[in-house]
């Protein structure tokens, strides 16, 4: 049993990537971090694929919604209706401002939305917080309880 929670986090900018993962790895709650840059190496780590075959499935999904090859809309909606992925939390964390970003995402089985701000102090608030909630608060169904 791995007690270190997984974490997908599916982002095509370095740029958010880099400190979202330094964020994680500071956080008071450890998480081994896999980052991925576009929608279709997002689906292949859960369903081990390819080069991803010796990968541990996700207990978490950070994704972002624009990213090339398949966009986080499609992964999203891909993640939520597998039988088994079904119950991984993604938490979307994108700076769209469409207006209908936010609703269809929860429409597709979002477990929350957080936008990303534009400066680095409060982008790096927003992942500590996601890491707060989804590590010491909320209870994270493990592959081990199904």
């Amino acid at each position: 049993m791995n007690s270190i929670p997984q974490v997908l986090l599916a982002d095509d900018n370095p740029a958010d990537t880099d400190p979202a993962r330094d964020t994680l790895a500071r956080s008071p709650w450890p998480s081994q971090v896999r980052a991925v840059a576009d929608g279709e190496q997002a689906m292949a780590v859960p369903y081990r694929l390819g080069k991803y075959a010796h990968e541990v499935s996700p207990d978490l999904v950070v994704l972002d919604l624009n990213m090339p090859r398949k966009d986080g809309r499609a992964v999203l909606a891909e993640v939520k209706a597998d039988p088994f992925l079904g119950t991984t939390p993604v938490a979307v964390f994108s700076a769209s401002r469409a207006g209908l970003d936010v609703p269809r995402s929860y429409e597709l089985g979002a477990n929350s939305y957080v936008r990303k701000p534009g400066n680095l102090h409060d982008f790096v608030s927003a992942v500590e917080s996601i890491s707060a909630f989804w590590f010491g608060c909320a209870r994270l169904l493990r592959k081990e309880d199904k």
